[in-house]
């Protein structure tokens, strides 16, 4: 049998009362508890989330990196990079969103918690390929969606559109080469054209 969802307000204090100085900021945002961590207290926050009675988030349902560069809401001088984690407790029926930012945006860094759930491998390989983010503690921690020879992060938001090399299989050498790209980067504004009548307007 399902347990009733406690209501987002009441898991806020929960989980707040549960965290303690180990959060930042405990909030509901769009319907769902959000909380923000310090970097140096996130392993610990996290392993609270999960532990913790009130709490008992068995299970990490995603982890993804995340660019705060051309977020409108973001102070000037604020950290660029953070992580942003959606827990679930299956044996409460409660979810919450963890927030954490990057203290460095030249080495974008944050603990590894692949050690309390599994399935932070893979999520926490995917923001490092994409985004550069580095999980300190991470046993394999190395690309998973671009290839080896792939220079960058593409998920960034300076990252040009048409990337930073091509690659091509080369006849006479009898392999692929890597080459700059020879592409003109050009923007394509979409136009929408409709046949007189569509979806009965006039």
């Amino acid at each position: 049998m399902t347990s009733v969802a406690i209501h987002p307000e009441k898991l806020k204090d929960v989980i707040a009362q549960a965290l303690g100085d180990k959060a930042r900021e405990v909030r509901v945002a769009l319907g769902e508890v959000t909380v923000v961590v310090p970097a140096a207290r996130y392993l610990e926050a996290m392993r609270t989330l999960r532990d913790a009675p009130g709490c008992r988030f068995e299970q990490l349902i995603d982890l993804c990196g995340m660019d705060y560069s051309a977020y409108g809401d973001r102070a000037p001088e604020g950290p660029r990079y953070g992580v942003v984690s959606h827990l679930l407790s299956v044996s409460l029926n409660q979810r919450v969103r963890v927030k954490v930012l990057c203290p460095e945006d030249d080495f974008p860094m944050v603990a590894s918690v692949a050690d309390l759930w599994n399935s932070a491998v893979w999520f926490e390989r995917e923001a490092f390929d994409l985004y550069g983010i580095v999980f300190d503690g991470h046993n394999d921690l190395r690309r998973i969606l671009t290839d080896y020879g792939f220079i960058g992060h593409p998920f960034r938001k300076d990252f040009p559109l048409s990337g930073h090399v091509e690659m091509r299989y080369d006849a006479q050498q009898r392999r692929v080469v890597y080459e700059p790209v020879s592409i003109e980067p050009r923007e394509n504004t979409p136009r929408i054209i409709r046949e007189d009548k569509y979806g009965g307007l006039h």
